[in-house]
C-alpha cells in the first residue's frame, strides 16, 4: 500500500453513517451515506443497534470505494468519528454486544444524576472532569447497564465485556478485534478521564460502580492504534489512525488552531465549541470543559455547549407533525411568513442542554394564536435552535473572557439560508459557512492522514479550508432584545 494516496474517513452519526474518500488535497472524491435504525422503547430512551451500526459502516465503506471509482488497496489511512457519549458493552472474545447501545439523548439516568448530586459529589466531578453530573455523558450509561444487564458486571471484572463509545466500537471491528482504545476527545465524554493526567480516575469510577478492566486503553488523537483485518471491502493491513469526537473532529476540520476561534456544529443536535489552548478552562457558566484533541504530546482543550436537539427538531416537523415532507422543505414553508408571528419554540424534546442542563424539560411552543401557521411554527422552530445558540455563545463570552468575532458554522442543518441569517441576527456576531459544510468527516480523515503520515502537520487544512458565504448581523438591537426577552419567558416555561 506504498502508493495509496487517499484517506478514508468513516463519520459514523446519530442517525446514519458518512464515509468520505479523500485525496492527498483534501478533495472529497466518493462518499456515501446510510441511516440506521432509532429505537425508543420508553418514553425518553433512545437505543441503536451496536451491530447494526457496523453493518452500515461496511456498507458505506463499500460504496465510498465504488463512488469513487477506487479499491481498498488505494486507502492509505483510515480516520473515525463519532457520536460521543453512546455506550455500549460488548464480548471482547467474539464482539457479541449486550443488548443495545444508550444513545447520547436518552435520559434515563436522571435519577441516578440526581441521586450522585443529592450526595454532594457534583463540585468534584467537576473539578475531574470538567462535566456535569447529567443523563448526557456516558458513565452513568454504564451504571445503569452494571445494574440492570444481567451478570454483566461479573464479567466485565473478569475481563471478559469491553465498554467502548461508538469510536472503541469501530476500532475494534476495524481491527478484528484485536485493539480496545478510545482517543482523549472521546474519553473526556465519559465522566470517568481526568482532564489534566488524560487517565481514568479511580474514586470516579468506583463512584459509578464501573470495573477497570472493562474500560480501553486512552490514546492520542492522530497515531495508529492497529490495522484492518478481516473486512470485506478493505485489505488487511490499513493503519486506522485517528479519530476524535464529531464536535472535536469538526471543531480541527473547521481550522480553529489557535485559541478563541470558535464553530458551531448544526447537526442532530447543536455544539458549539471553542479552542481555549493547552489549558482547560474551567466553567462557570454552565458550558463544560473538554479535550480537543492531542497530537503527539500536546493537548488542546476547548469550552462546549450542547443543545440536544437541533436538525432533530426538523426531523420531529417531518416525522412526528408531518408538516413537510423533507428535511430541507422547512426553509420555503419558514420562509412564506415574514415572521414567527410571536411564537416561541423551546427545542427541549430532550431535555435542556447547557447553559441550563435541566433533563426534566420538554419541548414548547408558546404565542400561538388563532392566526398561527403551520409556516409560523415552522419558522419558530428554525429560531429556536438559533436562540439556543445565542445562550450558548453568550456563556462562552463569559467563561473565556473572549469575544467570538466570527462563528464558523457546519453541518447539515448550516445549508439553511435562514436559519443561518437569523443566528447571526441574534449573536450579533458574523456566521461563516464554509464550502465544504462536512468538516466532521474532513477533521476525521485529517487525523487519521497526520497519525499515518500522509500529512505532517495541521497547515494543510487551513490552507484547504474555504469560505462559502458569511451572514452579516441586520437585526438591530432593539429588536434582538425583543426575541430574546421572549425566548427567555419561554425557557422559564420548559
Amino acid at each position: 500500500m506504498a502508493k495509496a494516496k487517499h484517506v478514508l474517513a468513516l463519520d459514523q452519526g446519530t442517525t446514519g453513517t458518512h464515509v468520505s474518500i479523500l485525496d492527498k488535497q483534501l478533495r472529497v472524491v466518493g462518499r456515501s451515506y446510510k441511516e440506521f435504525t432509532q429505537h425508543f422503547p420508553k418514553p425518553s430512551w433512545v437505543e441503536h443497534d451496536l451491530d447494526e451500526i457496523w453493518a452500515t459502516s461496511e456498507w458505506c465503506i463499500a460504496k465510498a470505494l465504488k463512488d469513487a471509482g477506487l479499491t481498498g488497496r488505494d486507502i492509505a489511512a483510515v480516520g473515525i468519528t463519532n457520536q460521543r457519549e453512546t455506550t455500549g458493552l460488548w464480548m471482547r472474545d467474539s464482539g457479541k454486544p449486550l443488548g443495545r447501545a444508550i444513545v447520547w439523548q436518552d435520559r434515563r439516568t436522571a435519577d441516578i444524576c440526581q441521586s450522585l448530586k443529592a450526595k454532594g459529589v457534583e463540585p468534584r466531578v467537576r473539578e475531574v472532569t470538567g462535566l456535569v453530573l447529567d443523563p448526557y455523558f456516558s458513565g452513568t450509561k454504564l451504571t445503569w447497564m452494571f445494574q440492570h444487564i444481567k451478570g454483566a458486571r461479573a464479567r466485565a471484572e473478569k475481563g471478559d465485556v469491553a465498554f467502548g463509545t461508538i469510536d472503541t466500537w469501530l476500532v475494534y471491528k476495524l481491527t478484528g478485534g484485536k485493539a480496545h482504545v478510545t482517543d482523549v476527545s472521546n474519553a473526556s465524554r465519559t465522566l470517568l478521564m481526568d482532564l489534566r493526567s488524560l487517565a481514568w480516575d479511580d474514586e470516579l469510577r468506583s463512584l459509578l460502580g464501573v470495573p477497570a478492566a472493562c474500560l480501553p486503553d486512552i490514546r492520542a488523537s492522530a497515531e495508529v492504534y492497529g490495522t484492518t483485518r478481516g473486512m470485506r471491502s478493505l485489505p488487511d493491513g490499513i493503519p486506522v489512525a485517528g479519530m476524535a469526537g464529531d464536535q472535536q473532529a469538526a471543531l480541527f476540520g473547521q481550522a480553529c488552531f489557535e485559541p478563541g476561534e470558535s464553530k458551531c456544529t448544526y447537526g442532530t443536535g447543536a455544539f458549539l465549541l471553542m479552542n481555549t489552548g493547552t489549558q482547560p478552562v474551567r466553567s462557570t457558566a454552565g458550558l463544560i470543559t473538554t479535550v480537543a484533541w492531542k497530537l503527539g504530546d500536546t493537548t488542546h482543550y476547548a469550552l462546549e455547549g450542547s443543545s440536544f436537539i437541533a436538525g432533530a427538531a426538523v426531523q420531529w416537523l417531518r416525522d412526528g407533525l408531518r408538516v413537510i415532507k423533507k428535511a430541507p422543505d422547512v426553509e420555503a414553508l419558514a420562509a412564506s411568513v415574514k415572521d414567527s408571528g410571536d411564537v416561541v419554540f423551546v427545542p427541549a424534546l430532550a431535555g435542556l442542554g447547557a447553559p441550563h442542563w435541566r433533563p426534566e424539560a420538554r419541548g414548547l411552543f408558546a404565542g400561538i394564536d388563532r392566526s398561527t401557521t403551520v409556516a409560523h411554527l415552522a419558522r419558530a422552530t428554525l429560531e429556536g435552535v438559533a436562540l439556543q445558540i445565542h445562550d450558548l455563545a453568550d456563556a462562552m463570552r463569559r467563561d473565556s473572557g473572549r469575544d467570538i468575532p466570527v462563528l464558523k458554522a457546519d453541518g447539515g442543518a448550516a445549508a439553511n439560508n435562514l436559519l443561518m441569517q437569523y443566528q447571526a441576527d441574534v449573536l450579533g456576531t458574523p456566521v461563516v459557512r464554509p464550502r465544504n459544510l462536512e468538516t466532521t468527516s474532513l477533521g476525521a480523515a485529517f487525523l487519521g492522514g497526520l497519525g499515518a503520515g500522509v500529512w505532517d502537520s495541521p497547515d494543510a487544512i487551513r490552507r484547504a479550508w474555504k469560505a462559502d458565504k458569511t451572514f452579516k448581523p441586520k437585526m438591530k438591537a432593539a429588536q434582538r432584545e425583543h426575541h430574546l426577552s421572549k425566548w427567555r419567558r419561554a425557557v422559564e416555561r420548559a
